[in-house]
């Protein structure tokens, strides 16, 4: 998928959890080998093709093309898995697979807490410590090696950031209504809540739509909260945000 993930994951029998790892290590490749618009062999490039049908690709890629559906109508077109007009999911299949991984593993008899990064995106579950929630940092995008905030997992079993951004990556962000990079007053939108394949797909679709329509529509969205920075240094936050920092 073009990045790296890392896990940390706390508790359970050692054997079972190094299996565990060399299964989720093992899903991550192949959902590599089924999505990369990179491969031409892959099953995605074979769809946008017109060389396979849904109903002939593996079960995950019906999965993702579902939740991407999905996304799309909750962010009224503003995440889109057509952005540039060919098939392209890929906006949503490395939180969905960094979430499944840190599923996989969380399952393990005696984990208590699981920690999965791809890319900067994080999903969490259990705690790291017994009383101890995990931590995440939000880095600045106007400060380099500086943090906007900090997110705690206090008071909840299941959390996610993900953000999207031009810090680290330039102006890779497509506007789907015209197949451009998305020109907004924007540099970063980080989206707490308990699924990383949702929260990465609203990091996107509000990065797109600019401070104050994304501001409005994260706001209106169930068990969500957001952190969004102008290229003016502006901070805007849902209403809801302070109670996940610390």
């Amino acid at each position: 998928m073009g990045t790296v993930f890392s896990f940390d994951v706390r508790g359970g029998e050692p054997d079972a959890v190094r299996e565990a790892l060399a299964q989720a290590v093992a899903g991550l490749h192949r959902v590599d080998a089924l999505f990369s618009t990179y491969r031409e062999d892959s099953e995605v490039s074979r769809l946008a093709r017109g060389e396979l049908t849904a109903d002939r690709c593996a079960p995950e890629v019906a999965e993702v093309l579902a939740l991407a559906a999905e996304a799309e109508r909750v962010s009224e077109g503003w995440f889109s898995p057509r952005y540039r007009g060919p098939l392209d999911p890929t906006g949503i299949v490395k939180g969905w697979s960094a979430e499944r991984a840190a599923r996989l593993l969380a399952s393990v008899d005696g984990v208590c807490g699981v920690s999965v990064n791809g890319g900067g995106d994080v999903q969490l579950l259990g705690a790291p410590e017994p009383r101890r929630p995990w931590r995440v940092g939000v880095s600045d995008p106007l400060r380099p090696g500086g943090l906007a905030a900090v997110v705690s997992t206090a008071g909840v079993t299941e959390l996610s950031v993900a953000t999207s951004g031009t810090a680290e990556r330039g102006d890779h962000i497509v506007d789907p209504r015209t197949g451009w990079p998305a020109v907004t007053d924007l540099v970063a939108v980080t989206v707490v809540g308990p699924r990383l394949t949702w929260v990465d797909c609203w990091a996107t679709a509000a990065f797109a739509m600019g401070s104050r329509a994304g501001l409005g529509w994260l706001e209106s969205l169930p068990d969500v909260e957001a952190l969004l920075i102008t290229a003016g240094d502006e901070v805007r936050c849902t209403g809801g945000l302070a109670a996940r920092l610390g």
